[in-house]
């Protein structure tokens, strides 16, 4: 139990190192949730403050995940059954898509989780992570919303965790991911619906 509670601890950590917010604090002198839609993530930095920094705070993003994981994975490797560890590693890239979400120093008010869980599934599984790319490539590509792009990565993710067989406790906690993902998109997806949403390319145009 205090294995998976540290765990837990080292992937919130990791995750509250929040990119886009430090970022445009040293930089631009801004709190990037202020700008734009209000999320401190990527996909804002990019209509707040440009594509390279937007593409700056994606591999940061990216990279913390990796980060933490690829750690877990050096102290853990030689001690444990390889399903427990799988289980640790998802329960770790769950506790980075919550810190970078719900930082504690921003008073809980973070991004959206959609890097940091890119990172995760590169650093566990290159598999799913391919096919999450690209579906959150394809996806956003035909239609211009990120945000279905997104959906389209979380639920790409549950079905290939289920079908590389890992243990129904990597699944369960790939569906809170998805789940946590719907809800923080739903604005999103409700501007969608609603005709309202501007297209990530209208934005990157006026940069």
């Amino acid at each position: 139990m205090l294995t998976y509670v540290l765990v837990s601890i080292v992937g919130y950590l990791a995750g509250c190192f929040q990119s886009s917010y430090i970022l445009g604090k040293t930089f631009k002198k801004a709190d990037i949730r202020t700008l734009g839609n209000g999320n401190a993530g990527a996909s804002n930095t990019v209509i707040s403050f440009g594509w390279k920094y937007g593409a700056v705070v994606a591999l940061l993003d990216i990279g913390k995940a990796i980060i933490s994981i690829i750690a877990i994975k050096i102290f853990l490797e030689s001690t444990m059954a390889h399903e427990q560890l799988n289980n640790l590693l998802y329960l770790n890239g769950l506790f980075v898509i919550l810190g970078h979400n719900y930082p504690f120093y921003m008073k809980f008010r973070g991004g959206k989780g959609t890097a940091s869980l890119i990172g995760m599934l590169s650093a566990i599984d290159y598999r799913i992570a391919i096919v999450g790319i690209l579906g959150i490539v394809i996806v956003t590509v035909a239609t211009g919303y990120i945000a279905l792009g997104t959906m389209a990565l979380v639920f790409l993710v549950v079905v290939t965790t289920f079908y590389f067989n890992y243990s129904m406790g990597c699944v369960m906690i790939a569906i809170v991911i998805a789940l946590l993902s719907l809800y923080k998109h739903r604005v999103n997806i409700y501007r969608i619906l609603r005709h309202q949403e501007t297209r990530l390319s209208d934005t990157i145009k006026k940069k």
